[in-house]
């Protein structure tokens, strides 16, 4: 089971301003069969629920402040230090990604509502407790639930969660042989992320220079989890597919490749969707056993149970 820090109204946790909560079916239903949530409200802490709202407000040298709509009281140093509090739980639960409260004051990922001390508004930014986990954790997975509602958004994140994942299990009793196969496993998926990064991480696994495993293995964390941080897109994925039908293509006799590059360019034209080509090239990858492609991550990077790529909308 992934381990996931998830704000605790989108559980179900009544710790809303109104006492409510803003359980969210996808995160809990759906996802919630291969995770385990550790919940965190850092106004919940702080205030209590029920509780007057709160609104940050940008000062005159930029600094934000967290002021009670009702009292106009500044409530910036309680809520930095009970959210400060819920950011070491949340480390040491050895999580692999969060899920945040979109437009709250506090979890918002460039979502909440920023104001002057004239009562105008002024933009969007990151809450109080979003900032500190986005300035904590480096290529992290982290998303909030209103972009989740975004097909290829979702797929894009729940890729990039169980990568990460994957690769923080990997790590931890890796040798150079175990990073090459890892690597190779991973070839296509990075492709779709960023064909430049794959290269480079090809030559840091290629060691030409002889360094140390402990640096291989830092030098490629790093990069790895800045790849799968990036979003796909149509063109990327095109190129993936077509490469990975290059491994099947002397297996195929001319209908059968021409009906599968037709499935590559209706999955293009947005006509099926990706799980269309991709099974067909599960299909023949299985029935000619090459191992190299049923290899690949690319092709069940998530439980297929998920089903985010039988969505027309997941790519873009």
């Amino acid at each position: 089971m992934i381990k996931i820090a998830v704000s605790a109204c989108l559980l179900g946790e009544e710790v809303r301003f109104d006492k409510g909560h803003k359980r969210d079916d996808f995160v809990v239903d759906e996802l919630g069969k291969y995770a385990e949530f550790v919940s965190f409200c850092p106004e919940n802490i702080a205030f209590g629920s029920p509780r007057p709202s709160i609104r940050m407000v940008r000062g005159e040298e930029g600094e934000f402040r967290i002021i009670s709509n009702k009292t106009k009281e500044d409530l910036t140093e309680i809520l930095d230090e009970k959210a400060k509090a819920e950011l070491q739980k949340i480390k040491a639960q050895n999580i692999r990604g969060i899920i945040l409260k979109s437009k709250s004051p506090t979890c918002g990922l460039m979502s909440s509502k920023v104001y002057l001390e004239n009562g105008f508004a002024d933009g969007k930014d990151d809450g109080v407790f979003a900032s500190m986990c986005r300035a904590e954790f480096g290529y992290f997975p982290m998303e909030e639930e209103g972009r989740l509602c975004d097909a290829w958004l979702r797929e894009n994140f729940v890729m990039q969660l169980f990568a990460y994942s994957d690769f923080e299990e990997f790590k931890l009793n890796a040798k150079m042989g175990d990073l090459v196969e890892f690597h190779k496993s991973y070839k296509f998926l990075l492709q779709s992320k960023d064909e430049k990064t794959y290269r480079e991480l090809g030559q840091i696994v290629g060691n030409h220079e002889q360094k140390s495993f402990d640096l291989i293995l830092s030098e490629y964390e790093l990069l790895f989890k800045m790849a799968i941080s990036q979003k796909s897109s149509v063109g990327k994925t095109r190129n993936v597919l077509e490469h990975m039908s290059g491994f099947i293509k002397n297996f195929l006799d001319s209908s059968e490749k021409q009906m599968l590059h037709g499935l590559i360019d209706d999955y293009v034209a947005k006509i099926v969707p990706l799980i269309v080509p991709l099974s067909t090239l599960k299909l023949y990858a299985t029935k000619y056993k090459v191992e190299y492609l049923l290899e690949q991550k690319f092709l069940d990077p998530y439980p297929k149970e998920l089903a985010l790529r039988s969505d027309l909308k997941s790519t873009k």
